[in-house]
């Protein structure tokens, strides 16, 4: 009984990472992309559509995201003092 509760545990926390899609718009440091990630949300008076986007500085052990490469990054735990995300997949590369 006590096995169950753990592996239910463990696949809930697994699943409760967030993950992102974005571009890459910054490939200068070592193992780390700069990812934008637009997010579409409604005003909450005036119901108008506006775009946010976010920076996110996401870690990339290979190196192999280059600017402009679609990719989607998954939440991990704190890497460097910005550092909060991961490379999961190159989603499609730039041309």
């Amino acid at each position: 009984m006590a096995d169950e509760i753990t592996n239910d545990d463990n696949e809930k926390r697994a699943n409760s990472r967030k993950v992102r899609e974005g571009i890459a718009v910054s490939t200068k440091m070592d193992k780390t992309v700069v990812v934008a990630v637009v997010d579409r949300v409604r005003h909450r008076r005036y119901q108008k559509t506006m775009q946010r986007t976010k920076r996110l500085y996401a870690h990339d052990e290979t190196n192999d995201v280059r600017e402009g490469d679609r990719v989607r990054v998954a939440e991990t735990r704190r890497l460097s003092k910005n550092k909060r995300w991961r490379i999961v997949e190159v989603l499609e590369r730039a041309r």
